[in-house]
C-alpha cells in the first residue's frame, strides 16, 4: 500500500495515531576545500567574516523550515537543533543534531541542515576557490548520511 498516493492524489501521511516520543537523528556531510582556503577559515582571514557561525545560523534556520521545503513533510516541533563543525584538514564535516518530542522523526531536518550550513560554506569561500577560469576544480560537497536515529 502506498503512504502517499491515493486514488484522490497524493496524501500527507496521518501520523495523529502515533504516539509521542522523544526522537533524535544526526546527519553528517563534508566539504572538501584548498589547502589555502583552510587556512583563511582557521585564521578567519576571509573578507565575507566567520564562515562557521554563518553557517550554523544557515543550517539552523533551513532545519526550521524542511517543511517548506520537501513536499508532503510534517511541520515538527522542534526542541533541539545543533550544528557542529569538525577540521580533518583537507575539509569540514557538518554534524547536525536534531530533536523533538512528536509522532514522526527528524532525519529530514537533519539532513536539510547538514547540507545547508555545508552551501553556506562554500557560497561564503566561493571567491578563495575558483580556479584562473573561474572553475571550482577541487572544492566538493559530499559524504551526505543520516549517522544515527533514535525513537
Amino acid at each position: 500500500m502506498l503512504t502517499h498516493v491515493s486514488d484522490k492524489g497524493v496524501d500527507m501521511v496521518d501520523i495523529s495515531e502515533k504516539k509521542k516520543t522523544v526522537r533524535t537523528a544526526i546527519a553528517v556531510g563534508s566539504i572538501y576545500l584548498k589547502e589555502s582556503t583552510m587556512e583563511l577559515m582557521r585564521n578567519e582571514g576571509l573578507k565575507k567574516g566567520n564562515v562557521l557561525a554563518t553557517a550554523q545560523v544557515a543550517g539552523i534556520m533551513a532545519t526550521k523550515r524542511t517543511h517548506d521545503l520537501i513536499p508532503l513533510c510534517h511541520q515538527i516541533p522542534l526542541n533541539k537543533i545543533s550544528i557542529e563543525f569538525q577540521d580533518l584538514s583537507d575539509h569540514y564535516q557538518v554534524r547536525c543534531t536534531v530533536r523533538t518530542t512528536y509522532g514522526t522523526g527528524v532525519e529530514m531536518e537533519a539532513l536539510q541542515g547538514a547540507s545547508q550550513a555545508l552551501l553556506t560554506i562554500w557560497d561564503m569561500v566561493k571567491a578563495n576557490e575558483k580556479d584562473e577560469k573561474g572553475q571550482y576544480t577541487t572544492t566538493r560537497i559530499g559524504d551526505i548520511c543520516v549517522i544515527k536515529k533514535e525513537k
